[in-house]
C-alpha cells in the first residue's frame, strides 16, 4: 500500500519531471507509460539518471487514467485563476477525479500521471482541496503555497541571487537572500505606504489558504457546502477592508474609495515586477488610470461586458430590497447573509447562477484584463486574477470595498439589536487594561522585523538543499488584556468575551460616528470564560486570539514541528494553514502614537452557544476560518454587535454601550526600527 505522505512530495519543485528527486533524495519509480512523450524514448535511461543516488524509491503502479481532457485544456505554462468560470471548472473536474479514487494507490497512481501533463497551479489547486477532503488523507499537513510558487510572493530580481546562491554555494553555507522593502513603487506613489499589509507575504496566504479550504466547484456537494460559507465569504473580506482602512488611518491616507461605478477610471495602477517560474511571462503591470473594457477573451471563454456585471449588481440590490432570491425553479429563497455572500461569491451554492451572475470573481478578472482586455498584446491576468496575488493590488481594495457596500446594503435593513439581545443580566464589565512587558499601561508597540522562509521546494533545477529568503514584516509586542467582570448573579454563569479594535477619530480628526466607525472596528479575539459570583479578573494573551495563526504554522515546514501521528493535533493540523498571521494582528500606528477604542462585550454564552465536540488545536483560529467540519463555533452573526445599525440615541460607540461593555482609549505607537528573527 502506498504511503499517503508521499503524496507531500508531489508539491516539490513543480516544473521539474516527476521522476527527478523529490525531498530528501527520494524518487518515485514510473511506469513507462506514465511518462510523457519527450521521456518515453529515454525513459530507462532520465529514470536510472536521477534515481541512482536516491536513499528512497517509491513504486507507482499502472493503473486505468480517468479522462483528464478537461483539464488539460488548460496549457502548463499558462496562468490559473479560480475566478475564471473555465478554470474553475477544470479544477472542478480534477478535484473530483482525485476524490474518486478508491485507495492511496489509486490516488498516488493517477496524480503522478497528471503532474508532468496539467498546468502545475492548477494540478497544486486540486491536489491540495482533495487532500483537504478525503477521509483517507485528511490527517497530512499540506505545504505552504509560499513554498510551492515563491514566484507569487517574491520580487522577481531575487530568484536570480536565490539560483547564484543554491548553485555556488554548498548547502549549510548558504546565506538568506534579502527581498527589498521598496520594489514596486517610490514614495512619490501615495499607495505605496500600504506595501507591508498589501504585500505581506502572510496577509496573501490567508487569502489564498481561505479559498482553498471553501472551494467554489466540485459535484461533491459537501466539499463547498460548509457551515455558514456565505456568511464566512462576507465577514472575512468585510474584517480584511476595516483592517486596510486603519492602516490607511496610520498613514494618513483617506478610506478606500468603493469602485461603484465600474465605468471610472482605476486611478491607482500596479506594477507588480514578480516574475513567474511555471507561466510564460511575468506578471503585467497595470498603469495610473487605467480603465476596464468589455473582455473579450477566447482562450478563456470570456465574452462579458461591463454592463453584465451592472446587471447583476442591480438584480443583488433587487434581492436585497425584496427580501428574497429566485431559485432555477422559480421559488422564493428567503434572504440572509448566508445565501447573500453565496450568490455573491457564485460557488455552485448560488440560488441561481444564471440570474444572478458571477459579481464578485468578474469583478476580478475584468481588473485584471483591465491593460488587455481583448488579448491584443497577448498578455495574461494582472494580479488581480490570481487569488495568492490580489491583494497585492490597490484595486483589490477598492472593489471589496464595493462588494461589502452591497452587503451592507443588506446588513442596515436589519433591525437594530434589541437591549435584551445586547445585555447580559448581573454581568458587568467594570475595567480593561492592555499591558506590554516592561511598557505603559494601554499602549501598544510595532515594529518591523525580517524572517526568513525557505524557498527550496518551488526552485525548480537548481542544486537541492534549503535556500532562504529574508523579508520584512509588521510585529509587534506581545500583551496581555486584563479585563475585571462582576457577576451580580449569584450563581456561577458563563460568557463569550468579544474583544474589537477600532480609530477613535475619522481621517479629518474629527471623533467617528458609530454608523461609520462600527464597520473599521477589527475583531482581535472571541473566547469563553467562566464567571464566579462576585469579582472576575480575566487575562488572555495576544498570542490565544481565536483568529490568528503563529509564524511557523503560516510558513510551515513539513519536516519540522509534526505533531505526533494519529493524534487530533495532526487531524486538524491540515486546517491550520488557514488564519490570519499573528504578526498582523494590530494596525502599524504612527510614531506619535495612533489613538484606538478598545471594545470588550461579554455576551451571554447561553445565547452563543453551539452544541458540538471542539478537537485538536485549530478551533483557535476560528473566527475568518470556520471549524473544519464543524459548525461555527459562535450562533451569533458574524461580526456582532457591530453587523448593524444601532438604535436610536446610540450616534457614539460610548451612548452604544451597555453594563456588559465597556471601551478604554488605546495608543498604538510605530517605532522605525528593524529587529532579525532570531
Amino acid at each position: 500500500m502506498a504511503d499517503k505522505k508521499n503524496l507531500l512530495l508531489l508539491f516539490d519543485r513543480p516544473n521539474e519531471p516527476v521522476f527527478m528527486e523529490k525531498g530528501r533524495k527520494t524518487v518515485f519509480d514510473l511506469p513507462e507509460k506514465f511518462l510523457t512523450d519527450r521521456y518515453k524514448i529515454i525513459g530507462k535511461e532520465v529514470q536510472s539518471r536521477f534515481g541512482d543516488s536516491a536513499e528512497k524509491r517509491i513504486p507507482v503502479r499502472e493503473i486505468s487514467i480517468p479522462d483528464l481532457r478537461l483539464p488539460m485544456e488548460l496549457p502548463r505554462q499558462s496562468q490559473f485563476s479560480l475566478c475564471i468560470p473555465a478554470h474553475r471548472r477544470m479544477a472542478g473536474r480534477l478535484v473530483d477525479i482525485f476524490m474518486g479514487m478508491h485507495t492511496i494507490d489509486d490516488l498516488q497512481s493517477v496524480a503522478v500521471y497528471a503532474r508532468d501533463r496539467l498546468n502545475p497551479y492548477l494540478f497544486n489547486y486540486a491536489l491540495s482541496v482533495a487532500l483537504l477532503h478525503r477521509k483517507d488523507t485528511k490527517v497530512m499537513d499540506l505545504p505552504s503555497f509560499v513554498q510551492s510558487f515563491p514566484d507569487k510572493f517574491v520580487d522577481g530580481q531575487v530568484f536570480r541571487q536565490l539560483r547564484e546562491e543554491s548553485t555556488i554555494v554548498p548547502e549549510g553555507s548558504r546565506m538568506p537572500i534579502t527581498i527589498p522593502q521598496d520594489y514596486t513603487a517610490s514614495d512619490l506613489e501615495p499607495e505605496h505606504r500600504l506595501w507591508y499589509f498589501r504585500e505581506d507575504l502572510g496577509v496573501n496566504l490567508h487569502h489564498w489558504h481561505w479559498h482553498l479550504v471553501y472551494p467554489f466547484e466540485a459535484s461533491d456537494r459537501s466539499i463547498v457546502d460548509k457551515d455558514r460559507r456565505g456568511e464566512l465569504f462576507y465577514y472575512m473580506h468585510q474584517q480584511m477592508i476595516a483592517r486596510y482602512n486603519v492602516e490607511r488611518f496610520c498613514n494618513n491616507l483617506a478610506r478606500a474609495h468603493p469602485f461603484n461605478n465600474l465605468r471610472e477610471y482605476i486611478k491607482e495602477g500596479y506594477f507588480p515586477k514578480m516574475d513567474s517560474l511555471v507561466a510564460s511571462r511575468g506578471w503585467p503591470p497595470r498603469f495610473d488610470y487605467t480603465q476596464m473594457s468589455d473582455v473579450r477573451r477566447e482562450q478563456d471563454q470570456i465574452n462579458l461586458d461591463i454592463s453584465d456585471l451592472e446587471r447583476w449588481r442591480d438584480r443583488i440590490y433587487e434581492v436585497i430590497s425584496q427580501g428574497y432570491a429566485v431559485d432555477e425553479s422559480g421559488n422564493h429563497v428567503p434572504l440572509n447573509i448566508d445565501v447573500l455572500g453565496n450568490i455573491i461569491e457564485s460557488s455552485i451554492l448560488s440560488p441561481n447562477r444564471e440570474l444572478y451572475g458571477d459579481i464578485h470573481n468578474m469583478g476580478h478578472v475584468f481588473i485584471a484584463y483591465a491593460h488587455d482586455p481583448n488579448h491584443r498584446h497577448l498578455e495574461s491576468f494582472g494580479v488581480m486574477g490570481d487569488l495568492a496575488t490580489a491583494m497585492r493590488d490597490p484595486a483589490f481594495y477598492k472593489w471589496h470595498a464595493h462588494i461589502d457596500d452591497i452587503f451592507q446594503d443588506h446588513k442596515t435593513r436589519l433591525q437594530p439589536y434589541t437591549p435584551s439581545q445586547l445585555t447580559y443580566d448581573d454581568i458587568y464589565v467594570e475595567g480593561i487594561q492592555v499591558t506590554t512587558e516592561g511598557g505603559n499601561p494601554n499602549v501598544l508597540q510595532t515594529f518591523w522585523q525580517q524572517s526568513d522562509v525557505d524557498l527550496s521546494r518551488g526552485m525548480d533545477f537548481t542544486p537541492r538543499g534549503n535556500v532562504f529568503a529574508r523579508f520584512t514584516h509588521l510585529q509587534h509586542i506581545p500583551f496581555t488584556y486584563t479585563i475585571n467582570v462582576r457577576n451580580d448573579g449569584g450563581v456561577k454563569r458563563f460568557g463569550m468575551v468579544r474583544i474589537f479594535l477600532g480609530p477613535k477619530k475619522d481621517e479629518a480628526g474629527l471623533d467617528m460616528l458609530f454608523k461609520d466607525q462600527r464597520l473599521l472596528m477589527i475583531e482581535l479575539d472571541k473566547f469563553v470564560v467562566a464567571l464566579n459570583p462576585g469579582e472576575n479578573t480575566i487575562r488572555r494573551r495576544s498570542t490565544e486570539s481565536s483568529l490568528t495563526i503563529t509564524f511557523d504554522r503560516t510558513f510551515r515546514d513539513l519536516d519540522t514541528d509534526r505533531p505526533a501521528t494519529r493524534t487530533d493535533e495532526e487531524l486538524e493540523f491540515n486546517f491550520c494553514g488557514c488564519g490570519w498571521p499573528e504578526h498582523m494582528l494590530i494596525p502599524k500606528g504612527l510614531p506619535e502614537g495612533f489613538t484606538c477604542e478598545l471594545f470588550v462585550m461579554v455576551s451571554n454564552y447561553d445565547q452563543d452557544r453551539v452544541e458540538q465536540e471542539l478537537v485538536g488545536s485549530c478551533s483557535a483560529a476560528a473566527s475568518y476560518c470556520g471549524v473544519r467540519d464543524r459548525l461555527y463555533p459562535d450562533r451569533r452573526a458574524m461580526g456582532f454587535p457591530f453587523d448593524r445599525l444601532s438604535g436610536s440615541g446610540a450616534d457614539r460607540l460610548k451612548n452604544f454601550l451597555t453594563p456588559n461593555m465597556s471601551i478604554v482609549d488605546v495608543i498604538v505607537r510605530h517605532e522605525n526600527r528593524t529587529v532579525t528573527r532570531v
